[in-house]
C-alpha cells in the first residue's frame, strides 16, 4: 500500500503522507500568527506598566498633610483616567492571551490527530513501514517533534496568564521589566524549538533542501 508519492518527485500526496504535510504548513502558520500576538501583546503590556506607574504617582500625589495626619484627598480625574485606561489595556491583553490559548487547542489536536497516524500505521504496517513517507523521518519522529513543539508553547502560555495576572498588580518597576521581558522574550520558546520547525518544513517539502 502506498500513501504517498516518492520523496523528491512531484505528485499528488495522499493519506498519512498529505495530512503530515498538511500538519507542518498547519505548524508554520500557527506559529507566525503567535508571534504576531505575542508582539501585540508586548505592546499592550508595556502600556499596562506604564498606566501603573502612572496611577502610582497619582495616587501619592493625591495624598495631602493635614494637621500633622495624612488623609486621601478626592480621587482626582487623572487616576480616574488611569484606571480606565488601564482596565481597556487588561482587556486588550486578556484577548491576546485568549487568542494564544486557540492557537494552543489547534497544536494540542494536531498532536493528537498524529499520534492517530502512528497508531494506525503501527495497526497495518507492524513495528515500521518499509520506506519513510517523505525524505528519511518514521512518522514516530513527526509525532515527536510536534509534541516537543507542543509542550513549549503549553510551557509558555502557562507563563504568559501568569504574566496577566500579576502584571497590573505590579508596583515594583524592577518586576514590570521582568514580566515584559519574559513576555517578549518567550523564554520556554527556545531556539531549539525553531530548528525543530524548520527541520519539519525541510521533511515535508515546504524547503527545499
Amino acid at each position: 500500500m502506498s500513501e504517498s508519492t516518492t520523496p523528491g518527485k512531484k505528485g499528488n500526496l495522499t493519506g498519512s503522507a498529505r495530512k503530515l504535510k498538511d500538519d507542518a504548513a498547519d505548524w508554520h502558520n500557527l506559529i507566525q500568527k503567535w508571534e504576531r500576538l505575542n508582539d501585540e501583546g508586548s505592546t499592550i503590556a508595556t502600556k499596562i506598566v506604564n498606566l501603573g506607574m502612572s496611577k502610582k504617582s497619582d495616587t501619592e500625589a493625591d495624598v495631602v498633610m493635614e494637621g500633622g495626619s495624612v488623609k486621601a484627598g478626592d480621587i482626582s480625574d487623572n487616576l480616574k483616567r488611569s484606571n480606565q485606561e488601564l482596565e481597556e489595556e487588561c482587556v486588550k491583553l486578556q484577548d491576546v492571551v485568549d487568542k494564544m490559548a486557540n492557537i494552543l487547542s489547534k497544536m494540542e489536536k494536531m498532536v493528537q490527530a498524529e499520534r492517530g497516524i502512528c497508531e494506525l500505521e503501527a495497526f497495518q504496517c507492524g513495528e515500521k513501514r518499509a520506506a519513510p513517507l517523505f525524505h528519511t523521518w518514521s512518522t514516530q519522529q513527526f509525532v515527536e517533534v510536534s509534541s516537543k513543539l507542543y509542550e513549549s508553547y503549553k510551557q509558555e502560555l502557562a507563563l504568559k496568564k501568569t504574566i496577566l495576572q500579576e502584571l497590573a498588580h505590579t508596583a515594583n518597576a524592577d518586576l514590570s521589566m521582568v514580566y515584559l521581558s519574559s513576555w517578549l522574550y518567550q523564554p520556554y520558546i527556545e531556539d531549539s524549538g525553531k530548528l525543530l520547525l524548520e527541520s519539519l518544513l525541510l521533511e515535508t517539502g515546504h524547503r527545499p533542501l
